[in-house]
């Protein structure tokens, strides 16, 4: 198989476009977030119903991610992707035209089943590419630029709604998404290693079993699954507690709280590279350290405290999303692509059910409740940790797959 090899013009290409993709899916997906307490005002609705307008989009992802590869397999990697950024632009651009609540969801959850077509693929399409001893790396780029995109998202829409309003605010992203779409056309290389095959549906279905019988990609699924759900969770409801007193902060300050996420840009890309070097395990538990320790300095009263907290709890995210979405790809040898899909399914179901759920902590027991939630996400993270190294441990000692174990 011919590999993109770091260093080379098509390796600066394929990270300049995945960084663009990842830019303008993930400032679509969560520009509602500093949005919810103004959806509250205007609406009249609880922060918990205000989450929906995100929790709506990432579960519709994340259902449709299961099956996009389908498409994927049959027509190519970059078309999907593509028509994804375009389509979900578009959709973006009808949100300023939600004439209720309940418009606005509704356009949400179409636009959360376009947007599954990047993320989906993206995935798969560099563990095909990329050479395996560089994924960590270029999967680390990728997230960065999501983490950028998460950030500009954010920062755009809450300062524009202050100068604005919010309805402007995501018309104003929606172009800019579209042309994100245009430079991700451009510079993407076309797929050498990928081989078009027509898979059946029911033939999905089957193979979607495959993975969850093994036991190290369940773990890594679990992992996804409370790193987002911890990550949406504090994003989701910090906005609520630095509005109220003793801050009393405005929407378009509380967006620049966002830019913490550069944290992330660093993270994803060095601990990418830690774990080439040191294993994904060590790393791995390190991420989940870094990302605890963050949220308990959210619980004292001082704002910068919060802000370094908040710094630290993106930087550790980041890192172990980063580890283990590249450990799926290494891990799973056969049904990749279903493999992927699997992980950002519990990834983002965990984004969805944990925001919400975050906001029923929240009503009940304030910013404590919200950390206390955080905290039992991360004793099970550390826990799926110590199974899943005892278990590469255990295969790599059997002779199975070994290349896919030797950097655990």
């Amino acid at each position: 198989m011919t590999y993109i090899q770091k260093g080379s013009r098509s390796f600066r290409k394929t990270s300049l476009a995945m960084f663009a993709g990842g830019f303008s899916t993930f400032a679509l997906l969560y520009c509602m977030q500093p949005l919810m307490p103004e959806f509250s005002k205007d609406f009249g609705i609880s922060p918990a119903t205000a989450s929906l307008s995100l929790s709506i989009s990432t579960i519709a992802m994340a259902v449709t991610m299961l099956f996009v590869g389908i498409l994927s397999d049959q027509k190519g990697r970059k078309i999907i992707m593509c028509c994804s950024l375009v389509g979900a632009s578009a959709v973006g651009l009808l949100l300023t035209l939600s004439s209720g609540f309940l418009t606005l969801l509704i356009l949400r959850m179409i636009q959360g089943m376009i947007l599954a077509g990047l993320p989906a693929i993206a995935m798969t399409y560099l563990s095909e590419e990329i050479n395996p001893a560089h994924l960590g790396y270029a999967m680390g780029l990728y997230i960065s630029g999501n983490s950028i995109g998460g950030m500009g998202g954010r920062i755009l829409t809450s300062t524009l709604t202050d100068l604005a309003n919010w309805r402007t605010a995501l018309g104003i992203l929606a172009l800019l998404s579209i042309v994100s779409s245009v430079l991700f056309w451009q510079w993407l290389p076309a797929s050498r290693n990928f081989k078009r095959r027509k898979v059946r549906f029911s033939d999905t279905i089957r193979t979607l079993f495959v993975p969850c019988k093994d036991p190290a990609l369940l773990c890594l699924y679990g992992l996804g699954f409370v790193f987002m759900g911890s990550f949406v969770t504090l994003f989701n409801y910090i906005g609520y507690r630095l509005s109220a007193p003793p801050y009393l902060l405005g929407s378009g300050l509380i967006g620049w709280i966002f830019v913490v996420y550069i944290m992330g840009t660093v993270s994803s890309t060095w601990m990418g590279r830690q774990s080439d070097r040191y294993g994904r395990y060590a790393v791995m538990g390190v991420a989940i350290g870094i990302l605890l320790l963050g949220a308990l300095l959210t619980l004292t009263g001082s704002l910068w405290v919060m802000i370094i907290g908040i710094a630290l709890f993106t930087f550790g995210f980041f890192g172990g999303h980063s580890i283990a979405s590249s450990w799926v790809g290494l891990l799973a040898l056969e049904h990749r692509a279903q493999s992927s899909a699997l992980y950002l399914f519990f990834y983002y179901t965990g984004s969805s059910i944990s925001g919400t759920l975050g906001g029923i902590f929240y009503a009940s027991f304030g910013w404590n409740g919200v950390i206390l939630m955080i905290t039992g996400y991360m004793t099970v993270a550390l826990i799926l940790n110590v199974v899943l190294k005892r278990w590469g441990a255990s295969r790599n000692t059997t002779g199975k797959r070994p290349d896919a174990t030797r950097t655990i």
